[in-house]
């Protein structure tokens, strides 16, 4: 089975933003899951930890978390996240099957077929 990896905004100014950019994070992983793919959703690994190590602690963890995966979905917002910016980067780098969301859904599943 192929792992893919959600990278998207993530921190907001407030609680509820932090929380929206987490639900849309969840409903994209449930879909990629529903595709045949296992799903690595950082956003719900870390949602109530604001504040509790450095972000560059999350950002590494995360960056060793992705060169286990085999591919990664870009979702809505990715390009104003430092952190999604960073980690398309290092996706980029590893050869990784890239997909951005919700425009190459098609494609992620097609490629979800073909790799299972």
């Amino acid at each position: 089975m192929k792992v893919v990896y959600i990278a998207g905004p993530f921190r907001a100014p407030t609680p509820w933003q932090v929380e929206s950019n987490v639900r849309r994070a969840e409903e994209i992983a449930l879909k990629v899951w529903q595709m045949g793919a296992a799903v690595i959703c950082p956003h719900t690994n870390t949602r109530f930890f604001q504040g509790a190590a450095l972000d560059t602690v999350w950002l590494n963890g995360y960056t060793a978390i992705l060169k286990k995966c085999d591919a990664i979905v870009l979702i809505p917002g990715w390009t104003t996240s430092a952190g999604a910016r960073t980690e398309a980067l290092v996706a980029n780098r590893l050869g990784l099957a890239t997909f951005t969301w919700p425009t190459q859904v098609n494609a992620l599943r097609a490629w979800v077929a073909e790799n299972t």
